[in-house]
């Protein structure tokens, strides 16, 4: 598992499954001889997405940043459909650090697509579900809360109901902002889904921003290079390219959930270079 120390944040990436997508899909309009350039494809035009929660340890809390797959959830029709390689081991990984998911005490959701929520509900042996993490708050932004109750047409095909209805009554709704403890802040930002957010991360003068789907991948670094799943794009594009400016003109370190090579890193402040960076365990 890989570590980082974030002042008084303990973060640990947990393993949440991989996901191989389709390449035109992620990079949207962007023509594939300049997106792979930056990100490897394999022969049926897919790129490797992992799905790594981020355990986040205090002296009193232990946070999960989303909840990766989870396992036996995804029939092989899914599997297939969305070049599911490898399924959650987040339970066997909290065991080693001597947990267990009754720990989790907070999860922070960017958003509530399938990639992001499956963990957060367990198949039993009956075929019903239950909560993986019965002791936490769940927070997510109240929009994307209530499309994920009621998803439109090209939305509920992500949105599914098993991964909502056995946590209900562990979800706590916020508008724009919400800090969850100190340190750690969401906020509400659209684009991707009418309801993601992002989080911003704050210790000893230093900040990290987890752009989660609005900035996938470290190849996605550009305002302009946003996802064809994205319900608003444009929406997309003017945000990212306002935190973008941020991130450099401040240094902030950048968090991701689906980069295969980068668990965090830093920009140049002309965003052409690596400067520093926690790379991912292959």
């Amino acid at each position: 598992m890989d570590t980082y120390q974030f002042g008084e944040f303990t973060f640990t990436w947990l393993k949440g499954g991989t996901t191989n997508m389709d390449g035109g899909a992620m990079f949207g309009v962007v023509p594939k001889p300049l997106w792979s350039k930056k990100y490897p494809v394999n022969e049926q035009n897919q790129i490797e997405l992992p799905c790594d929660p981020l355990l986040i340890q205090t002296s009193d809390y232990k946070i999960l940043l989303e909840s990766g797959l989870n396992a036996g959830k995804f029939d092989d029709k899914k599997k297939r459909n969305y070049g599911i390689t490898d399924e959650s081991r987040v339970n066997e990984q909290l065991a080693e650090l001597g947990l267990t998911p009754a720990d989790i005490t907070h999860i922070m959701m960017t958003h509530m697509h399938f990639d992001h929520a499956s963990g957060l509900t367990s198949l039993e042996q009956d075929g019903s579900y239950s909560s993986t993490f019965p002791n936490a708050t769940i927070f997510v932004s109240e929009v994307e809360w209530n499309e994920m109750r009621n998803p439109n047409v090209r939305s509920r095909n992500t949105y599914w109901k098993e991964n909502w209805q056995p946590i209900e009554q562990q979800v706590q709704t916020f508008s724009e902002t919400h800090e969850v403890i100190p340190g750690l802040t969401m906020i509400h930002t659209g684009g991707h889904s009418d309801g993601h957010s992002i989080i911003k991360m704050e210790q000893n003068g230093e900040t990290i921003i987890h752009f989660a789907d609005l900035m996938p991948t470290h190849a996605h670094q550009s305002p302009l290079w946003v996802l064809a799943y994205d319900d608003y794009p444009m929406k997309s594009v003017f945000t990212k390219e306002k935190l973008v400016k941020e991130v450099l003109d401040n240094g902030y370190w950048v968090s991701f959930y689906h980069d295969s090579f980068y668990r965090l890193l830093k920009w140049s402040p002309d965003g052409k270079e690596i400067v520093d960076a926690v790379k991912r365990t292959p």
